[in-house]
């Protein structure tokens, strides 16, 4: 990296903690401001067959995420419903915040737009992460438990460093349906659309494009890489970021048992269930009748009401044999057919990737994180993998194992915001693979 560029990069890093540290004092719970009308979410009776495509958008106030001295965003942000397609190619409407940036570009080039995908939110439309940016939090069912926006940071710093910024809610969160939590193909539809909205929004489709996410979302922007050719091809995408992406899902669903967030496996088979119908007796017929009432609450339920209410959940209390859900359905081909289907790592994207994980992730495995770089690699992938080494924390507990690298990696060293400023800037890669 030259002198410039290194300056740049430490520039990014600065704004990285500056940004965390006021978003951490910001995050505690205070007067909310209203969030959007429900009607905002409830789509027309007829959607374009074109995705990407906007159907409508209004005006949206960012609530108490940025230092600013009146407590304002120094942005123009909108809340914007798209269309976007299920797995089956069936239209569908998504919505997501777009936030335009008033600082100027620090990069080379024309202003980018930066497309977040955001980790796990829950499964209740309340969840959806548009209702965090406009009341500054994540509303859960348990009104004393409360969690911040959690993708206000990433968005923040990249506003400020002058680019565009565009956060999905996926697909079923806040819109009508049943939000179908890592499906490999809706995730990368919603993502992969909301840049195609985004270009609608902010001037056209030569408009440079990074890739952004962690947990779900790391496997939702690893997922839109590989679809990319074939699903939105006319996108300039220039680089993305997995970080400590959900590639396996037999490898996620099992760690995750018994973890602070292991209640997020109803999420995944509530989704799988909407999707694949023919899954619905088999998830029936395994269940307790306790278990099935814990799974239909789960799906109104955001991840802050996992942890409050359902905290280290074991699926083996819910089923009828006493073992794990994941056991389950790995015995019925249908099902465990479904969880091969997610896998990514198949298709070698055609832009380069940074993908990183903490090897103590006790969450999100690192191992399945690394084969997600090694399996594209040998497919002639340009990937960088990157190994965090923090040292454990209290196993299972998520926040230090899980966040932890997230934190180290993108807010304090800032390795994924300098990979991405270099392939805007046009920085040529490694050809091939670095894995370490």
């Amino acid at each position: 990296m030259n002198t410039s560029l290194e300056k740049r990069g430490r520039a990014a890093v600065a704004a990285l903690v500056s940004i965390a540290a006021a978003a951490l004092v910001l995050a505690a719970p205070g007067p909310a401001a209203a969030g959007p009308a429900p009607d905002f979410y409830t789509p027309p009776a007829q959607l374009s067959d074109a995705p990407g495509d906007i159907v409508r958008s209004e005006p949206m106030p960012i609530f108490a995420t940025v230092p600013a001295a009146d407590g304002s965003w120094p942005a123009a942000a909108q809340l914007v419903m798209y269309t976007s397609r299920l797995q089956d190619g069936t239209p569908t409407a998504v919505t997501g915040t777009f936030i335009d940036s008033a600082h100027p570009w620090r990069g080379t080039g024309p202003r980018p737009t930066v497309v977040i995908a955001p980790g796990t939110s829950g499964q209740g439309d309340q969840c959806a992460m548009s209702r965090a940016f406009s009341t500054g939090l994540n509303a859960g069912l348990d009104p004393l438990f409360l969690s911040a926006n959690q993708e206000a940071v990433s968005a923040g710093v990249w506003s400020a460093l002058g680019a565009r910024v565009f956060v999905t809610d996926y697909i079923g969160l806040g819109t009508p349906g049943v939000h179908t939590y890592v499906n490999r193909v809706e995730q990368a539809h919603a993502v992969l659309d909301a840049a195609r909205a985004a270009n609608a929004l902010s001037g056209g489709d030569a408009t440079p494009l990074a890739l952004w996410g962690y947990s779900q979302g790391g496997g939702a922007t690893a997922a839109a890489a590989e679809l990319a050719p074939s699903y939105a091809p006319e996108l300039s995408i220039k680089g993305v970021w997995a970080g400590g992406p959900t590639a396996d899902l037999e490898q996620v669903l099992a760690q995750i048992d018994g973890n602070l967030i292991g209640g997020a496996i109803g999420f995944a088979v509530n989704g799988f269930v909407a999707r694949y119908p023919e899954l619905s007796s088999v998830v029936q017929e395994r269940l307790t009748p306790e278990g099935r009432t814990a799974l239909d609450g789960i799906g109104t339920e955001c991840i802050a009401d996992i942890i409050a209410k359902r905290p280290f959940l074991q699926t083996r209390s819910f089923t009828r044999d006493g073992r794990p859900l994941i056991d389950n359905l790995r015995e019925v081909p249908e099902a465990l057919q479904v969880l091969r289907d997610q896998r990514i790592g198949t298709v070698a994207p055609r832009v380069p990737v940074l993908v990183s994980s903490g090897r103590n992730d006790d969450t999100v495995p690192y191992a399945q994180a690394r084969q997600l770089a090694v399996d594209w690699c040998d497919r002639g992938a340009d990937v960088t993998f990157r190994t965090n080494e923090l040292p454990p924390l209290a196993p299972g507990t998520t926040f230090g194992n899980h966040f932890g690298p997230l934190i180290a990696d993108a807010y304090l060293d800032g390795e994924p915001v300098r990979y991405l400023l270099d392939r805007f800037d046009e920085v040529p890669v490694a050809p091939g693979c670095s894995v370490t």
